[in-house]
């Protein structure tokens, strides 16, 4: 991968990779907020500002024109937030780059926040919010968060709830923007069939008026456990949805590398242990798998499984023996060199396609404010060596860090807090 990057003079971070055999780019901007940095009483406003940016800017005023614009490219566009970081991006035509630039840039830039747009956005959460309720499997992971963390930010539902929801207004708004959208709070990603001096030059004019400042800084997170937590959500639904994970490491701890090589021996494809195990041998669940958060100051690893009610024991036990059996007896060589050649394969299909490009190079800038090429990642990868992953594992499969969350229509905790010791 080939990247060039460059700090402007109001803070502002730019990374360019040209991609000569595609004729598509992707622009991406991202800042370094999230519902992590929120306070109570107004959860949920950084995915409600998310929204708003779309919904009219000084050169674009009417609802709807700049979603009709970006359409008129035959463009994938979208926005995102999560607990740390809130991400706006088009991928085009990579001859559209400086249309798909003056459009990013104006809602990012000149929004007008209009108090009727404001009344009808807030309807639509809404409604995004109950059909987050009716959808189990995810709602499973943010009762798993809610276990881990309680009640404070990195707890908190990243899209808010309805209480909190209804209570945001304008000010709220825009003193929340002018908080957090500043250019030393930025970067901007291009990657694709793109000329880079041309692309940098762009940048540099159009974003030159983003506000400078430093952005107000989010909450430590705590955590305090001793033993194995369950929380279970009684709900009348098709299958149980289980989540039973670990605390783990933050983004920054170099052990990262060997869970990651632990995380994909244990449930990060099919031929993986929980795979082998709830899927092909018990014929348990449909999707079945693992996979690690990482965030600033915290992370976990996670299993997540959909299985029929009434197993929840039986899996439970399976998926604490899986972890149990890696703590106790370690992992093969064959099975090291296997995952290695997975994680490798799997990071070089990533990226063929610029929006996988855009958001790594911008992730790497925006949290560690450097950038690892993919060759230096997997280079330390290759160096995990079998008594790395024996030292991960026997750290985290531990009773003072394991949880089970679910959603089933069974809500006595106590045999599984019984099961989960056994780890």
């Amino acid at each position: 991968m080939k990247f060039e990057k460059k700090t402007f003079k109001n803070g502002l971070r730019a990374v360019v990779a040209p991609m000569i055999d595609t004729q598509a780019m992707t622009l991406l901007v991202l800042f370094g907020t999230g519902s992590k940095y929120e306070i109570k009483k107004l959860n949920g406003i950084s995915h409600f500002l998310e929204h708003l940016f779309f919904k009219g800017t000084k050169h674009r005023p009417k609802a709807g024109q700049v979603n009709l614009e970006l359409d008129r490219l035959g463009a994938e566009s979208n926005a995102f937030t999560s607990k740390e970081y809130t991400g706006y991006y088009v991928k085009a035509a990579a001859k559209h780059f400086e249309v798909a630039l003056d459009i990013v840039s104006d809602i990012l830039l000149e929004p007008l926040f209009k108090a009727q747009e404001i009344e009808k956005e807030r309807g639509v959460i809404l409604q995004e919010l109950s059909m987050y309720e009716d959808n189990p499997q995810r709602q499973a992971y943010e009762i798993f968060e809610d276990l881990l963390y309680g009640d404070q930010p990195a707890g908190w539902m990243t899209g808010g709830y309805p209480e909190t929801v209804k209570n945001i207004n304008r000010d709220d708004i825009i003193h929340y923007k002018n908080s957090h959208y500043l250019s030393s709070n930025a970067v901007v990603a291009v990657a694709g069939n793109v000329d880079q001096a041309n692309v940098f030059k762009k940048i540099g004019k159009v974003f030159s008026k983003m506000p400078q400042g430093k952005k107000i800084e989010k909450l430590k997170v705590t955590e305090a456990q001793a033993r194995p937590q369950v929380k279970l959500k009684k709900k009348d639904v098709d299958q149980t949805h289980i989540r039973l994970g670990v605390r783990s490491y933050d983004m920054y701890d170099e052990r990262r590398y060997p869970l990651t090589v632990l995380n994909t021996i244990i449930g990060g494809n099919w031929s993986s242990r929980l795979f082998t195990e709830l899927r092909e041998k018990l014929g348990l669940a449909y999707y079945v798998r693992s996979s690690i958060e990482q965030y600033t100051d915290t992370g976990y690893l996670i299993a997540s499984a959909g299985i029929p009610h009434g197993t929840l024991g039986k899996v439970s036990e399976k998926i604490v023996q899986i972890l149990s059996g890696a703590r106790k007896k370690g992992v093969s060589p064959q099975e090291i060199k296997f995952a290695k050649e997975y994680i490798r394969g799997s990071m070089g299909l990533a990226f063929e396609s610029s929006d996988e490009v855009a958001m790594y190079l911008a992730s790497q800038e925006l949290f560690y404010k450097k950038i690892l090429t993919p060759e230096e990642v997997l280079l330390k990868i290759e160096k995990v060596g079998r008594s790395d992953i024996s030292s991960v594992a026997k750290d985290i499969f531990s009773p003072g860090k394991i949880n089970l969350a679910a959603i089933t229509p069974d809500d006595n905790i106590k045999p599984f807090e019984k099961i989960l010791a056994k780890i």
